[in-house]
């Protein structure tokens, strides 16, 4: 008998973020999970390798762009790295002003080469999707990422670019606050066999995928008109099956994305949980879940399933499942340490106020001095 080794408050998560960064030693704390207030990036060494991630397709980044390598290359004695297909832009190509430049940057491409253990900090200038593209590069240990606002949301970039010499000098240095933004580990097991008469309990399959997702893994019936319908387990036992739309399970990250337009609750970063959020279920009384980030769920197809299910990770590699198939999820012990502009319980308020408008409302009049309660004069 194998036990898994897990505790209910998650995996305790890597203190070191590439080859040269890692939250700074906290000598006071007693506590196994150090105090969040008290995350602090420090560099063992200098940072020289600075990946550089484009919201690509959109001209107005440009010119941001140019301006950022500039500085990096020039002014700070960096080594760039670009994707290829971001330094192949027209824009760019005809530009004989930034010619030097680009014969400076490190090009890569994705899927084909390995950069993962060379980067020391990763600079994203865009939306929310360059956060969720940086993460998807990094499948283990994860360098510091500075998110520049840029995009159309921004809930995950907190930094203004006007003052990016100012902001980028500052991280340099060290002791810039983080935020450990957990991730699910995620397993697709195809050709599972169950063993009779033990539900939730399978001989092992052929492992196809095997990624970090940042925000959610989504489960949805597909282009089938029927409902989707699959069993849902924790640690092994099942405990309830899904008919409707789909189930969505995310990080706290994702609790403000797909989650949060399904009905979820919206959770920190810091906490440590895994949510579990049906999509339209069929069902008055299914209401979104929390459970502690040191479970594993495992998602199968339900033996009485008119049709197979999609899933897709992080809004990427999406596939089918099939009866014999499942998708295994717990909580990787490889967050994402996303740079805060100010600290990470002021940023997350600012983006839900700033982004999504939360709690906005008219405020109530308050009532003249002379008036007094209406119970007492309505006679």
């Amino acid at each position: 008998l194998t036990l898994r080794a897990h505790f209910l408050h998650g995996p305790y998560p890597a203190t070191h973020f590439g080859p040269k960064a890692c939250i700074l030693p906290n000598p006071t704390s007693v506590m196994h999970i150090q105090d969040p207030a008290s995350q602090r990036l420090t560099w063992n060494k200098p940072p020289v390798n600075v990946l550089v991630i484009r919201k690509i397709r959109d001209e107005s980044l440009v010119e941001p762009f140019k301006e950022l390598c500039h500085f990096l290359v020039e002014e700070k004695g960096m080594l760039v790295f670009v994707e290829r297909r971001v330094v192949a832009d027209v824009s760019l190509t005809t530009d004989e002003t930034f010619a030097s430049i680009r014969k400076q940057l490190c090009t890569f491409r994705e899927g084909y080469d390995d950069i993962s253990h060379c980067i020391d900090l990763i600079i994203c200038l865009g939306g929310d999707g360059t956060l969720l593209y940086a993460s998807s590069l990094f499948q283990g240990s994860v360098p510091p990422v500075m998110a520049f606002h840029l995009g159309s949301l921004g809930f995950l970039t907190p930094f203004k670019f006007e003052s990016y010499k100012t902001e980028v000098a500052k991280v340099f240095e060290g002791n810039a606050a983080i935020t450990l933004r957990s991730r699910l580990k995620v397993k697709v097991v195809k050709d599972m066999l169950q063993r009779t008469g033990q539900p939730g309990q399978h001989e092992a399959g052929n492992i196809t995928l095997q990624m970090q997702v940042l925000n959610e893994v989504v489960v949805d019936r597909g282009p089938s008109s029927y409902l989707s319908n699959v069993d849902l387990y924790l640690d092994g036992r099942l405990i309830t099956s899904v008919q409707g739309d789909g189930v969505i399970v995310s990080t706290p990250t994702g609790s403000t994305a797909y989650a949060a337009a399904a009905g979820a609750s919206m959770i920190h970063p810091n906490v440590p949980a895994i949510m579990v959020t049906p999509i339209c279920p069929h069902s008055l009384s299914f209401r979104p879940i929390v459970v502690p980030a040191g479970v594993e769920l495992m998602i199968t197809l339900s033996p009485d399933a008119r049709n197979t299910c999609w899933v897709s990770f992080d809004g990427r590699k999406r596939q089918e499942i099939s009866h014999g198939d499942c998708i295994k999820i717990t909580t990787s012990c490889y967050p994402v340490p996303s740079i805060c502009c100010h600290d990470l319980v002021y940023d997350w308020f600012e983006s839900l106020a700033q982004c999504l408008h939360w709690n906005v409302r008219k405020k109530q009049a308050r009532l003249a001095d002379d008036v007094s309660d209406s119970s007492d004069t309505e006679n």
